[in-house]
């Protein structure tokens, strides 16, 4: 890999692995349907200028189903769902379950249909991966609230199956006009919600920092930066950072908020990841090419 690469490939595991200190800081004080709503207006607002220049709306929109899906996987569901979770979870261990989602991205492969035999490192590693969840929620059930688990539940599943819909429906379209698009829709849907739960006192400035921070720096910057990853080092390879950004949202946490963390939970994150990294292998072919409905068990990475 270049020098470039190695830059954007670190840019990227700490810039995705930012959002989840944010978001605990700004929920503090915003509603999730106010936070959701500034982060797609401030980043739509921004790749405004990228998706007109280069003339890639017109083709995005012809698309517009598949979008639409695309958009609730990827942004209105979990986004929502993950600021609402933050609430009552520390960033560090919303950061260490979404860690499961190439492992849930596995599963919804296999249900659509490959053609790749799952072979015995790919069952090894979900049942790592399985083992590793149940070990980080075990360990911190007694603190963390079960509807917030719930919640990251869903976000799992939902930032698992984006990456599909990209991959089947959307990949031969422009990635910026396809996330400018997706944000634009975003923040239209929660603005109703954001002006009734709109703060009746200003913010504070470190909420009104998170909240730019989520904007201008965890949604345009890195999907700018994220889609230039991709051009210089290939789609396999940028996925990753999926396992980097767990990381950095856990020694963030411990560094700047002082969450605590366990050998346990230690133990659960090096199991989801030993086990993404042995599910997401690619196996040998189990069926001619163009028998069944095959996706890459990779896709790009999504966004927290």
């Amino acid at each position: 890999m270049t020098r470039r690469g190695w830059l954007l490939f670190a840019a990227m595991g700490v810039i995705w692995g930012l959002p989840y200190l944010l978001i605990k800081d700004a929920v503090a004080h915003l509603t999730p349907a106010t936070l959701v709503f500034a982060r797609t207006a401030i980043g739509s607002v921004l790749l405004l200028p990228l998706a007109v220049v280069r003339g890639q709306l017109h083709r995005v929109l012809r698309a517009w189903v598949p979008l639409l899906v695309f958009t609730m996987a990827e942004i209105i569901v979990p986004w929502w769902l993950l600021s609402d979770a933050e609430r009552h979870l520390t960033s560090s261990l919303s950061g260490l379950l979404v860690a499961a989602v190439p492992l849930a991205g596995m599963v919804i492969v296999r249900f659509l249909g490959s053609s790749e035999h799952l072979g015995r490192a790919q069952l090894l590693g979900l049942l790592l991966g399985v083992l590793g969840v149940g070990a980080v929620v075990g360990f911190d059930l007694g603190n963390a609230s079960p509807l917030a688990l719930g919640e990251m539940a869903v976000v799992v599943l939902c930032y698992a199956a984006g990456p599909q819909v990209l991959t089947r429906s959307l990949a031969h379209l422009p990635g910026i006009g396809v996330v400018f698009a997706a944000l634009v829709v975003g923040a239209v849907l929660y603005a109703p919600l954001a002006a009734v739960q709109h703060p009746t006192v200003l913010p504070s400035g470190s909420v009104v920092v998170a909240v730019l921070g989520l904007g201008v720096v965890c949604t345009a910057l890195a999907f700018v930066l994220f889609f230039e990853l991709v051009t210089e080092v290939g789609p396999v390879r940028s996925t990753v950072i999926t396992y980097v950004n767990p990381v950095v949202a856990v020694l963030l946490g411990v560094a700047v908020r002082h969450e605590p963390l366990s050998w346990g939970l230690l133990a659960g994150f090096l199991l989801i990841l030993c086990g993404s990294v042995l599910a997401t292998r690619r196996g040998r072919p189990a069926s001619p090419p163009g028998q069944l409905l095959a996706a890459p068990p990779r896709a790009a990475r999504s966004q927290p």
